[in-house]
């Protein structure tokens, strides 16, 4: 298993596609259709490599992403999408912070 070099709560840019958006899941590898992958993923990364779940910024949409097509953002402002608060506390220190459940 390959260790993902990314992870919850930070803020990305897709390097191919030229958008930013902020973690909010990940699997260790492609775990989606191969119908999807046939449709969405353009690009073929490979599918043995971690996949993030995105909140894009300034978007309503969120995105599934190989993290070959990934690096960290060099601009930490905050994302805009309406799910932000559905996730995440709030950005501290370039990190958002995952909303922890209460009981």
């Amino acid at each position: 298993m390959q260790k993902a070099n990314f992870f919850i709560g930070q803020i990305i840019y897709h390097k191919l596609f030229d958008y930013r958006g902020v973690i909010f899941d990940a699997d260790f590898q492609f775990l989606g259709s191969q119908d999807w992958y046939d449709k969405i993923a353009r690009s073929r990364p490979s599918k043995n490599q971690p996949w993030y779940h995105v909140l894009v910024d300034n978007a309503t949409h969120h995105t599934y992403i190989a993290e070959s097509n990934l690096e960290p953002s060099k601009i930490i402002t905050p994302i805009n999408h309406p799910w932000i608060d559905r996730y995440f506390e709030q950005l501290e220190d370039g990190v958002y912070q995952l909303k922890t459940r209460k009981n």
